[in-house]
């Protein structure tokens, strides 16, 4: 009789082993046979079986012992788990390896050296069988091991790895979660050795994290080994790309964020008791990306096949191996929780007012929390933690689990937004602000703090306890109405999140809001920062192109992929851009502005919107503009972008515009483009016919029609009660503009706040039979609920 298999090769096991192999192992033995000839690629190596587990503990009489050390065991006394797990570990530890299962370990290691060569480096990995489940994700729980070489460290390795099933966090998690401890086995894969640590090394989604919006993959790295990442010691690189126009054939980065990467983790001496330690990354190293393009593309390529083969959202590791430069996959596993979110409902947090901010970082998470701060120096002082505090650290591991699960929320100096701490934050549904560098500097130990991941991509901790409010969306059978209901937007970092709300699109993508967010510099300053006129501006500006061929394409690429964020959370509806609208004073308020822009008594009623667009002094910025805008349509292939000239005074302007963009590749018609104009200035609706053969469509601005019907200042308090776009005056402008568009064939919508504020204009830009309105994100429910009430009364079925 034949002894028993207690070793199983990747080319042996696949998804249906979990109970033999574990959750990682039998996905690594998956991919590694299903998908190679799709490209993917996953290193050599073998797993030994829950069998060979129980084998090890049998052998050595071990499961009463074990047994006893579990009994009553009571998950929120700290001390007396770490006791428990500590003696457990020691009790698998000290059972060895019976001769059997060793020799088949060694056998297995003869197979990686006659493929790989014999001095092959092994990391050695942990893979429990109730890990990585879609509804129980225990990474990081048990421990694994990098750069073994050598029979008798592999052997002692492959024995330390099948104690970690007894750490004090993965007892934790496993009591949370209802596991019986002992009914929990544990596999040890044992694979080829990826040498990352002379390259990069990250992990991919295959869905936006923090919102669950699906049509993105989203990728973070850095330098090293990957474990930074996962610790959060590093704040990492991140990328989106566009799942439907990639797949379509449009081969291009969504978004990109530089990030920090102040530390590499690499590996130290085989035998050392910590073969791996983190070096300073170079100043050089860290300014530029730690992945290309390319890179990012083929990475997305390979995660977009591992989706389809899973035929759900995708938790990837991933590696570069700095010898042969190729990308290879550690891991694969469900993603938990943003896949898992309720999209019948969304729940909605508004800040109303606050503090003083102490610190910012990464928001993860859209909630908002307060509590008194527990600012943690050293792990001996989470004994003092209470329920309810705000835990504020350098980083998390997850031995302080049991203590974030009591946090009302997270603030770390460090980490990225797939660090431990933001995976932790996520799955008990608490705010998080991570990679903050001054967290535990800036905010006083025992202050009552408020910590928002509200507000976009930036968390802010505040000093004190904010006014704010939560409010439940019901968005599952919301109806359509026949009026397009749409949204302003102009921070691309909302946009995925936003997304999810009941709309038919964006009527108003502010872009000087990106230039602002994404871009942060006077375009003319990025060309010809030698003109900026202050020394430390000038140094300001050359900091921020650094790592770009040029100012040109600095700007080009910041603004392109903040716009591209925006249309591709939509796609396919439609998202009207609106073209840079600063006044000359916002402008000037740029970084380096001030050297470009004139000083104006009225800047409202200045030079603006489209007399900027041809005028000497600003046709430089505006082709970069141009630029920005055919790279999101032809390059990204976002051809649901529609273009929108603000401020536009004369016929003679808007030809004069018009020729322009069509010099810099947007010539109205080709790919579909359409131009709309703003609607603000009551020539616009004198000479509507005349307009209309010129613009596809009009979007009536309120904000600025009322301000020029009613001859009222709408920043002036002092006139502040002239001001109503409720005025009869300007609900005949409204209305003639609405008419001309329909007797023109072109469409018609409002942008301004109007309806946003006041259902009865609402009401009447459906009587008078506009095609769109757009609204603010916090009024769209409502205002849509209204809209249909309205159609219901005048016979209209919605759509």
């Amino acid at each position: 009789m034949s002894a028993p298999a207690f070793v199983r090769s990747f080319s042996e096991i696949g998804n249906d082993d979990v109970a033999l192999v574990g959750g990682k192992n039998a996905s690594l033995g998956e991919m590694y046979q299903q998908l190679a000839r799709a490209g993917v690629r996953v290193p050599d190596g073998f797993a030994t079986t829950a069998e060979g587990y129980r084998h090890v503990l049998t052998s050595a009489g071990a499961w009463p012992r074990l047994a006893s050390i579990f009994e009553g065991l009571h998950q929120d006394d700290v001390a007396d788990l770490d006791l428990r797990a500590a003696e457990a570990r020691d009790v698998v530890y000290s059972a060895g390896l019976p001769d059997d299962l060793a020799s088949q370990v060694i056998d297995g290691y003869h197979r990686l050296q006659a493929e790989y060569g014999d001095d092959v480096g092994l990391a050695v990995r942990s893979s429990a069988t109730a890990e990585d489940l879609p509804d129980a994700s225990f990474a990081g729980q048990h421990d694994s091991f990098l750069n073994i070489r050598g029979e008798a460290d592999l052997l002692d390795h492959v024995r330390r790895c099948l104690a970690s099933v007894f750490t004090a966090r993965g007892v934790h998690y496993r009591h949370r979660h209802g596991f019986d401890q002992l009914k929990v086995s544990l596999s040890v894969g044992v694979m080829k050795m990826v040498r990352s640590d002379l390259a990069s090394a990250g992990v991919a989604f295959t869905l936006d994290t923090e919102s669950g919006f699906r049509d993105v993959v989203f990728i973070n790295g850095s330098y090293g080994l990957g474990e930074n990442i996962v610790k959060g010691s590093v704040d990492p690189d991140e990328f989106y790309v566009h799942k439907p126009t990639f797949e379509a054939g449009h081969r291009a980065v969504l978004r990109r964020r530089l990030g920090g990467k102040a530390l590499t983790m690499v590996l130290g001496a085989a035998a050392a008791d910590d073969p791996t330690h983190n070096v300073s990354t170079p100043e050089s190293e860290r300014d530029r990306y730690c992945l290309d393009d390319a890179e990012v593309l083929d990475l997305s390529a390979t995660a977009l096949t591992i989706e389809r083969h899973y035929g759900r959202p995708m938790d990837i590791e991933w590696a570069k191996d700095g010898v042969d430069g190729a990308m290879y996959i550690v891991q694969a596993r469900p993603e938990t929780v943003a896949a898992r979110a309720d999209a019948r409902t969304l729940t909605r947090f508004i800040v109303q007012s606050h503090g003083e901010v102490l610190s910012r970082g990464r928001s993860v998470g859209d909630r908002v929390a307060h509590g008194r701060a527990r600012v943690i120096t050293d792990p001996k002082q989470l004994k003092d933690f209470q329920p309810g505090e705000v835990l504020v650290s350098e980083m998390t591991t997850p031995d302080w689990e049991p203590v974030m699960k009591m946090a009302a929320a997270v603030v770390t100096d460090h980490g990225g937004r797939t660090c431990h701490a933001a995976i932790i934050a996520r799955e008990q549904g608490v705010p998080a602000v991570v990679g903050t560098g001054d967290g535990t500097t800036r905010i006083p130990d025992g202050a009552m703090v408020t910590v928002s991941c509200a507000e976009g991509e930036t968390g802010n901790v505040y000093i004190g306890e904010a006014m704010y409010r939560s409010e439940d969306v019901a968005i599952g059978t919301l109806a359509r109405p026949r009026t397009r209901m749409m949204l302003n937007l102009g921070d691309p970092s909302l946009a995925f999140k936003t997304s999810f709300l009941p709309n038919d699109g964006v009527g108003l993508a502010r872009m000087e809001f990106v230039i602002n967010d994404a871009v942060k510099v006077h375009p003319m300053a990025a060309v010809h920062p030698e003109q900026v006129i202050d020394a430390d501006e000038r140094a300001a500006v050359e900091h921020l192109v650094r790592g770009h061929a040029d100012g040109e394409s600095y700007v080009v690429q910041q603004l392109s992929e903040g716009i591209a964020t925006i249309a591709a959370a939509f796609h396919p509806k439609p998202v009207v851009v609106r073209m840079s609208d600063f006044k000359s004073n916002e402008y000037a308020a740029l970084l380096g502005g001030s050297s470009f822009e004139p000083v104006e008594n009225n800047p409202m009623i200045g030079f603006r919107g489209a007399s900027r667009y041809a005028h000497p002094s600003y046709a430089e910025g505006f082709a970069l503009e141009c630029r920005a805008m055919r790279r999101v349509r032809d390059d990204m292939g976002l051809t649901n972008v529609i273009l929108m000239i603000p401020f536009v005074r004369r016929l003679a302007e808007a030809d004069q515009v018009l020729a322009e963009m069509a010099k810099h590749g947007l010539e109205r018609g080709t790919n579909g483009l359409e131009i709309y104009a703003m609607c603000e200035i009551p020539n616009n609706v004198v000479l509507v016919d005349e307009f209309a053969q010129r613009f596809d469509g009009f979007s009536i601005g309120s904000n600025d029609l009322t301000q020029l019907t009613l001859g009222v200042d709408r920043d002036s308090e002092l006139v502040a009660f002239d001001y109503d776009e409720r005025d009869p005056g300007v609900k005949r402008m409204i209305a003639m503009a609405v008419e001309g568009c329909h007797r023109n064939g072109i469409h018609s919508g409002l942008c301004g706040q109007a309806p946003s504020d006041y259902p009865d204009m609402a009401e009447f830009l459906v009587e008078i039979g506009i095609d769109s309105m757009s609204l603010n994100p916090d009024s769209i429910v409502r205002t849509t609920m209204a809209v249909l009430d309205v159609e219901k009364r005048l016979g209209r079925v919605p759509a």
